[in-house]
């Protein structure tokens, strides 16, 4: 949700083309997080006053290569490409709107004034600025869009006129913290301005920013202090020999050229350096003279660490490309015989049937004392936790209640000391689960987070965790991320019943099941072109129904969800064991109906529920266990899975559904990587 990338190159001779040409590259690495219109702001040559240089914004509606277009045409006509700049800083973003509709004047960067003495790049929601906005307005600014980002600049526009007016001198960052001051809400900014050239201003509150450094030589540490403005007795820190505190992050030696990006997402960066600083909550970070530095306002008393460590990515630029596939998210989904074996290598031993998850390992005789379960998620990550409820229920004897985190927070939830609780993010940055986070800790809950981003606010943030290492996921829609959490959760369920011998054999089945995982994926995968031939009968519908019951019912919500995000058509997940409590009503031979039927403990009653579908002259696409032909001739068409433990079939029938919503997608002419009005991180309420 919004992408910010910025680029800084200090006495590192960079011409204006290669510099345009790496932020327009970080944007197109950001698209998939969702967003209807881009903009970038560079030097434009031309020298004002007091030594800066001004600034040129271009910005457009659409995708990035819409803007891309529209900077090779002011290029051509108006600024000279080949002119090289030894430092500069630019700033790009993809905005996905929240206040105003997608246009040029909304779109950001947004700006201070027509001189465009300051801009700023923003991700997240300010939620005083009408506030903000009535005092600038009554100092004589005058808006021009209809964002809550314009009052930041403005404000900090103002700011320096009072500086400047009263002859104080005062740095770009000092700027940047009497601004975010009086903020309230969530928010990634980057600042550029035509009175500090060459320097860069970052601050974070809520919303996720990474630093990602590149030199020729050794970096000066692998970890840099933070300065605090204000300690907690209200003394300043500026006095402080900057050599003597070793608050500065340089190369080491003479040659002092470096280059920094800023990013929303590593996915930006990592094509440049592998070398990251991931941003906390309060933080600054400035740029001045090659210099980073990392500030807080003030000291907080239960701050975790005073340092920020400068992280080697493992990411590989490989795992960001298509490949020889047409689309992020076909990739995914065929990438899943490989991601499960990710998620569970070096945690299961098929010899022994030992599992062991690292990250939870120190706390289990905390958690196996707890007096119940809580899983708190939203969209996919909530379906994962619903999908593996059964089992853990099963497996730990303790009650497991599942929670959407949006309606957890407006219920004020009663959470105790002794409740563990589990908040599932493919990005780790998600809004509503990240504040239901903070929620349980404040009341003393044990918090594990299950993510696939290390690094991430939820993985920093909680006591202890699970990271499902399924890889980059660039679609919006998620795949390949719901499975690894769906394996995570089930593994955490084997882990937490190891020494209750009533369970031994279904353990023992269950962890053999997760061995055949990977071949059973592939072979559901060799069904994409029957699939392909059910897409082309549904892709005019406007609707379709997906029914099951027990362990297949989390399916029927997520293969319904996709359905909904790729290809706009109404699509509902519905509880079997409801079906004559209302939606029996929907049932005709025109409403396309599919159904989930496995050979579990719940057969009889999902049969009864298709004669019931029948009875009222509806023609059924079936999901079913291989070899089944009882079902089978109840069904119109049918699409057959390998069996397996009924715990884990939920991983084998959301493929054939992951692949019928790409297909019904492709056919409608949709781009499947980046749904209309969503985003892949929602980093806002």
């Amino acid at each position: 949700m919004c992408g910010i990338f910025a680029y800084l190159n200090f006495l590192t001779p960079c011409k204006r083309q290669k510099i345009i040409d790496i932020l327009v590259k970080g944007l197109k690495r950001l698209e998939y997080r969702g967003y209807d219109s881009a903009g970038i702001a560079v030097d434009d040559g031309n020298v004002i006053k007091d030594g800066g240089n001004a600034i040129r914004l271009i910005k457009k509606t659409g995708k990035v290569k819409i803007l891309q277009q529209e900077i090779e045409e002011v290029v051509a006509n108006e600024l000279d490409n080949d002119l090289e700049f030894t430092s500069h800083i630019g700033i790009a973003h993809t905005r996905w709107a929240t206040h105003g509709e997608p246009n040029a004047l909304n779109c950001h960067p947004q700006r201070s004034d027509t001189k465009n003495e300051f801009v700023v790049i923003h991700n997240g929601i300010i939620t005083n600025y009408k506030d903000i906005k009535l005092f600038l307005e009554k100092k004589g600014f005058v808006f021009e869009s209809e964002t809550d980002t314009e009052v930041i600049v403005k404000m900090i526009k103002h700011l320096f006129d009072v500086h400047q007016g009263n002859n104080e001198p005062i740095t770009f960052r000092e700027l940047v913290e009497n601004t975010i001051q009086q903020l309230e809400g969530a928010f990634a900014l980057v600042f550029k301005s035509q009175h500090f050239p060459a320097e860069c201003v970052a601050a974070r509150r809520g919303s996720p920013l990474l630093i990602g450094i590149k030199s020729l030589t050794k970096l000066s540490t692998d970890s840099i202090p933070i300065l605090y403005s204000t300690d907690q007795r209200g003394y300043g820190t500026q006095n402080i020999s900057r050599q003597e505190s070793m608050t500065e992050f340089e190369p080491v030696g003479p040659n002092k050229a470096a280059e920094f990006f800023f990013a929303s997402d590593a996915s930006a960066i990592i094509e440049h350096t592998n070398k990251v600083i991931f941003m906390e909550d309060n933080d600054v970070a400035a740029v001045r003279d090659g210099h980073l530095t990392i500030h807080r306002i003030e000291r907080s008393l239960d701050e975790d660490s005073t340092t920020r460590e400068v992280i080697t990515l493992k990411m590989e630029i490989q795992q960001i490309m298509k490949g020889n596939f047409s689309s992020f998210m076909q990739k995914e989904i065929f990438e899943q015989p490989e991601s499960v074996v990710n998620t569970m290598r070096g945690r299961i031993n098929f010899q022994t049937n030992r599992v062991m998850l690292g990250g939870v390992k120190q706390h289990m005789s905390e958690i196996r004392r707890c007096r119940r379960l809580l899983f708190i998620a939203c969209g996919t990550s909530y379906h994962s936790a619903v999908a593996t409820r059964q089992l853990l229920e099963e497996m730990t004897e303790l009650p497991v209640m599942v929670e959407l985190a949006s309606d957890f927070l407006d219920r004020t939830t009663p959470v105790f000391r002794d409740d563990v609780c589990f908040f599932i993010s493919q990005s780790g940055e998600t809004a509503d689960t990240l504040l239901a986070l903070r929620y349980c800790k404040t009341r003393g809950a044990l918090c594990l987070g299950i993510t696939n981003t290390v690094g991430s606010s939820i993985a920093r943030e909680t006591h202890c965790g699970v990271h499902i290492n399924a890889g980059p996921e660039i679609g919006v829609a998620s795949t390949k991320a719901y499975t690894s959490q769906f394996i995570s959760l089930v593994m955490f369920g084997l882990m937490m019943s190891e020494d209750r011998i009533s369970m031994q054999e279904r353990r023992k089945d269950i962890i053999q099941g997760l061995k055949k995982l990977p071949e059973q994926i592939k072979e559901v995968l060799k069904m994409d072109d029957q699939i392909h031939a059910m897409a082309q009968e549904l892709y005019q519908q406007k609707s379709l129904l997906v029914m099951g019951r027990g362990y297949n019912f989390a399916t029927c919500l997520e293969g319904a969800l996709k359905i909904k995000e790729l290809t706009y058509m109404h699509s509902e997940g519905i509880m079997a064991g409801e079906l004559k409590h209302g939606p029996l009503a929907l049932v005709d031979k025109a409403m396309p109906v599919m159904m989930i039927i496995t050979r579990d403990s719940v057969y009889t009653k999902c049969m009864n529920a298709l004669q019931q579908v029948k009875a009222r002259h509806g023609n059924p696409y079936l999901i079913c266990t291989r070899g089944d032909t009882e079902t089978e001739s109840y069904g119109y068409k049918c699409i057959e899975i390998p069996e397996q433990v009924d715990a884990l079939q939920g991983i084998l029938t959301i493929i054939p559904l992951q692949l019928l919503s790409y297909h019904i997608a492709s056919a409608r002419n949709l781009d499947v990587d980046c749904p209309r009005n969503l985003a892949k991180s929602v980093t806002v309420e």
